[in-house]
């Protein structure tokens, strides 16, 4: 019976992923930590959180404020007893201005986008993780640190996302793969996995509204999948992406190159 805790719950994928980890037996998933950056869950969460039998628990969290992070961390540590964390998917993000010239990007976009999409993956992993090596997981199991990125962040496909007007965003979800690595790498030894993984294009705020291929438990399904079956040797320091039919072999579960 595993722990998860979710940055970003309270819409969009993180919702759905939420929903998702609730479906599954409470013998696969016991306790889901779901974050939002106010101090009571919004709805449709907080009806989520009724109907979980105790299985959700709501935690404030604002991944750009420190304090905030470090609070949230000991709260989670008070409600575990000491089980500790066994996965933390780092969802929550931002996507702001859209401008096809990268030279009329703004300071501020940029900078915004970097301290949400990057920063506040950092600080939150670096707060949540003596939780997660405490964890009570079983020996044949790994505890996970999963990253939500976009393939849009690539540089190997960066002439595939070229009508994509977010240089902002790109740029974000380039840095949040490295910082994977480098998280993936420093952890190898010590029984974790730590991926990134994109969740294809979504039908949220975030992604493309009605314009996006895939709705929310689409891709949250896919995400849960995979968070379930991985393992340090196949998936650790990897890009990994969902598998869907059809969209011309998009989402064909083949990891995109960084």
């Amino acid at each position: 019976m595993a722990s998860v805790l979710i940055t970003g719950s309270s819409r969009g994928l993180g919702l759905e992923l939420v929903k998702q980890m609730l479906l599954l037996p409470s013998t696969t998933i016991g306790t889901i930590y779901a974050t939002s950056r106010t101090a009571s869950p919004p709805e449709p969460l907080s009806r989520l959180i009724a109907s979980s039998n105790n299985r959700i628990k709501h935690v404030q969290l604002d991944v750009t404020d420190p304090a905030n992070v470090t609070a949230a961390a000991d709260q989670v540590s008070r409600l575990s007893e000491g089980k500790g964390l066994d996965i933390l998917i780092n969802n929550a993000g931002t996507q702001s201005e859209r401008n096809g010239r990268t030279s009329a990007m703004s300071l501020s976009d940029l900078e915004f986008t970097m301290r949400i999409n990057v920063t506040g993956v950092h600080l939150v992993t670096s707060a949540f993780l003596p939780l997660l090596k405490v964890s009570k997981t079983k020996s044949s199991q790994s505890k996970k640190i999963v990253n939500i990125t976009s393939t849009l962040g690539s540089i190997t496909w960066s002439h595939k996302s070229a009508i994509a007007s977010v240089p902002a965003y790109k740029i974000s979800k380039a840095a949040l793969n490295m910082l994977t690595v480098q998280y993936a790498s420093e952890l190898s030894a010590q029984n974790f996995t730590v991926f990134a993984i994109s969740p294809g294009w979504l039908q949220t705020d975030l992604g493309g509204g009605r314009y996006a291929h895939l709705r929310p438990e689409v891709g949250a399904r896919e995400v849960v999948r995979i968070v379930l079956e991985a393992t340090p040797e196949k998936d650790n320091g990897v890009f990994r992406d969902i598998c869907v039919k059809g969209f011309g072999g998009t989402y064909s579960g083949v990891n995109p190159p960084w």
